[in-house]
């Protein structure tokens, strides 16, 4: 069994170019089942999308990660050679260590974060109920988890990281005199927003609306920070009552454009605006970002505020590669035995048929009234021919040097003493 990832992150690849490889948690299994039905033989697969990443994890007969590649180009509509530029491409024990780091959060824009975990097992959640999950990407994943979790409860590589969320509050402030005089607006009303508005109440601003598709959603999450809940379609005409915009939702296209934006800047008589698009692909047109009284920053902007308390966590790094390096030995040592099943299930059938032919002759023999004793010693006088037969023959066969292999071989397998 071989095992394969590919996958671009933000150490990689541009935002823009991440955005057309961005899979919403419910295109997933589609997305699997045309990435199987791509390759000659439909491997396991199971895919990672975030704001940071989008990685492919395969597993099967045999290493396949060109035309995995191929795939995924052509998903983007983008050329192969351009996607390989910015590709990362793993294999085997690459595989496991990736794998781990990504779910200990050694890999994120913010060491040691802890959405990626929940992330990853929303990712492999998906894979299985698409039935793209199979014994070897299974026990991959259920090792990253575990070894995130050893890393997270033995290590402080956890300890003090800043969130996205908390680095759009950061920024926030040193624009803003005073987080209490102003009214933000949150667009989208998933985990990411979730964790901003928690940040941005702490803080006790004006007033916070929550914008969403589904106001179900919508005033479940306003209900949790006494904010208020407005339609989606109303937000290009009530855009400029807010200072500060922070968008995170699942959208192909832009939710918020250059024009409105304009159109809102007019109205406020250009007070300025604070923004932060936390979605890929954008969910705010990127010529925005050029209007003099809008401060707009993207998943990448933040990259420079969150990484301030990563030397600290130095240390914490070094106990977590450890780790890490331990659980990578062990999934391999899992694979090389998994190489042996295949054997080890023909030997299984082929000792159960000889029993089962032996066991019918003796059958037929009490059947005629033979005495029970001498269908005993036949039977296993049977078994005992049929199990040293193959090895008797290789004693009496080929060469001089085959005879020795043989006979090393007998003597290992069948006249071991036992300790």
């Amino acid at each position: 069994m071989a095992v394969w990832a590919l996958g671009i992150n933000h150490t990689t690849a541009p935002l823009d170019l991440r955005g057309r490889f961005a899979f919403a948690l419910d295109q997933i299994a589609p997305t699997l089942h045309g990435l199987r039905g791509a390759l000659p033989r439909p491997p396991e697969a199971a895919i990672i999308s975030t704001c940071n990443r989008t990685e492919i994890y395969c597993a099967g007969d045999q290493l396949e990660i060109v035309p995995t590649l191929d795939w995924l180009a052509h998903s983007g509509g983008v050329s192969p050679a351009l996607l390989r530029s910015h590709t990362y491409a793993l294999e085997e024990g690459q595989v496991a260590r990736h794998a781990f780091r990504v779910a200990s959060g050694l890999d994120s824009m913010v060491l040691g974060e802890p959405q990626i975990l929940g992330q990853m097992k929303d990712a492999v959640r998906a894979a299985e109920e698409a039935g793209a999950l199979g014994t070897t990407l299974n026990q991959l994943f259920q090792r990253s988890f575990a070894v995130a979790k050893e890393v997270r409860t033995s290590t402080e590589i956890g300890a003090h990281s800043i969130s996205m969320a908390a680095a759009s509050v950061r920024l926030a402030g040193q624009l803003f005199e005073d987080l209490n005089d102003i009214r933000v607006l949150f667009v989208g009303a998933g985990e990411m927003i979730e964790l901003a508005a928690t940040h941005f109440a702490a803080k006790n601003p004006k007033a916070m609306v929550i914008a969403n598709r589904s106001l179900d959603r919508g005033e479940k999450l306003a209900s949790r920070f006494g904010a208020e809940v407005m339609r989606l379609a109303d937000l290009p005409s009530r855009l400029h009552e807010f200072d500060a915009v922070i968008s995170c939702t699942a959208s192909t296209l832009p939710l918020i454009g250059l024009g409105a934006v304009e159109r809102a800047l007019k109205l406020r008589r250009h007070r300025p605006m604070f923004m932060v698009d936390l979605a890929v692909p954008r969910d705010i047109e990127p010529e925005v970002k050029a209007l003099s009284d809008v401060y707009l920053y993207t998943v990448d902007d933040l990259a420079a505020v969150v990484q301030t308390a990563q030397a600290n966590r130095q240390a914490a790094v070094a106990e977590a590669e450890v780790i890490i390096d331990a659980g990578v030995q062990s999934f391999l040592h899992w694979m090389d035995q998994r190489r042996s099943v295949p054997l080890i299930q023909q030997l299984n059938a082929q000792a159960d048929e000889w029993r089962q032919a032996e066991i019918a002759r003796a059958r037929r023999q009490l059947a005629k009234g033979e005495d029970v004793d001498a269908v005993l010693e036949a039977l296993s006088k049977g078994l005992t021919q049929k199990l040293l037969h193959g090895a008797l023959a290789e004693l009496h066969a080929g060469d001089a040097a085959a005879r020795e292999r043989a006979s090393d071989a007998i003597q290992h397998f069948f006249l071991r003493k036992e300790k």
